[in-house]
C-alpha cells in the first residue's frame, strides 16, 4: 500500500479555510498513487484550547474526510475535536474514513497536560486497530508517541502505526527520535504526520514528517514546508522482519514485585 502524509499548515480555528486548503492536497496525494492519506492532528482547527471548539461526532471535519475518501477512492485520516453524545468536553478524535463509507475512530489516550489539553479534552480509553488493504493499522495522536506501552500492547496485531501530530519545533528531536524508536522496538512501520507553521497560540512547528520501516530506516521525510511524504509499505515486510529477528517473542511483562535495593 502507498501511504502519503500531508505535511501542512493550519489556519487557526477556521474549518472552512482548512478544508479549502487541504482538499487539493488530498487530491494530489491520491494522484500520486496513495491509497491512504494522513493529515495532521486537529487538521481543521489547529491545537486550540478555546472553549466551544468541539464539534459533534460526525460533524464537519469527519464529513470532510469522508467526502475526500469517497471522491478519490482512498482512505483519509486525521484528528479533530469531537464531542460524543454522552459528554460536553470533546475528545481529540482520530477519524479514519474509507472510500466505501466506513468510518473508524480512535480517541487520544493521553491528553497533553503540559499544554492544558487535559482541562479541555476528555481522554480516550482504548487503542483501535483497523485492517485496510491487508494492513493492520493502529492510529495514535501526538503525545501518545511518548508512551511506549500502548504501542507495545498493540504490536502483535499491527503492521503500521499512524501518528498524527502538532509537535512543537522546540522538541523536534524528540519527535524524530521517538518515531524511529517506536518502529524499531515494535518492528512495524511508523508514519508520522506533523504540521508546519506557527499556530494561533504562537507555537512554531517544523513538520519533520516521515515514514519509517520496521528496521528503523527512514523511507521518506520532509522538513519545514508544506509537502507530501510518500512511501510504499508491505505487511509481508513486517512479517519477514519479525521472523528474521524474533524480538517481540522475548518481551516479558514488568516485574511489579521487585523490591528496592538497600
Amino acid at each position: 500500500m502507498r501511504i502519503a502524509a500531508v505535511q501542512h499548515d493550519i489556519v487557526w480555528e477556521d474549518r472552512e479555510a482548512n478544508f479549502a486548503r487541504l482538499a487539493p492536497q488530498v487530491a494530489r496525494a491520491a494522484g500520486a498513487g496513495a491509497e491512504l492519506v494522513l493529515l495532521s492532528e486537529t487538521f481543521s482547527t489547529g491545537f486550540s484550547m478555546t472553549p466551544g471548539i468541539g464539534e459533534p461526532e460526525g460533524g464537519p471535519s469527519a464529513r470532510f474526510l469522508a467526502a475526500c475518501a469517497a471522491e478519490h477512492g482512498v482512505w483519509v485520516g486525521g484528528s479533530c475535536p469531537e464531542i460524543a453524545a454522552d459528554g460536553t468536553l470533546p475528545y481529540n478524535s482520530f477519524v479514519l474514513a474509507g472510500p466505501d463509507g466506513a468510518v473508524h475512530r480512535y480517541r487520544k489516550l493521553h491528553p497533553f497536560t503540559h499544554g492544558g489539553e487535559d482541562a479541555r479534552f476528555r481522554a480516550g480509553e482504548e487503542s483501535v486497530t483497523v485492517t485496510v488493504g491487508g494492513l493492520r493499522i493502529t492510529p495514535f495522536v501526538c503525545y501518545d508517541l511518548r508512551f511506549a506501552d500502548v504501542f507495545w500492547a498493540a504490536a502483535a496485531d499491527t503492521d503500521v502505526y499512524l501518528v498524527t501530530a502538532n509537535w512543537p519545533a522546540a522538541r523536534r528531536e524528540h519527535w524524530t527520535t521517538l518515531l524511529r524508536a517506536r518502529a524499531i522496538e515494535n518492528q512495524a512501520y511508523v508514519v508520522g504526520c506533523n504540521r508546519v507553521g506557527t499556530a494561533g497560540d504562537g507555537t512554531a512547528h517544523t513538520g519533520d514528517s516521515r515514514i519509517v520501516d520496521p528496521m528503523g530506516e527512514v523511507l521518506a521525510s520532509a522538513a519545514g514546508s508544506e509537502t507530501l511524504v510518500i512511501a510504499d509499505v508491505e505487511a509481508a515486510e513486517v512479517a519477514a522482519t519479525r521472523d528474521r529477528l524474533r524480538f517481540l517473542a522475548d518481551r516479558r511483562p514488568g516485574n511489579t514485585s521487585a523490591r528496592p535495593v538497600r
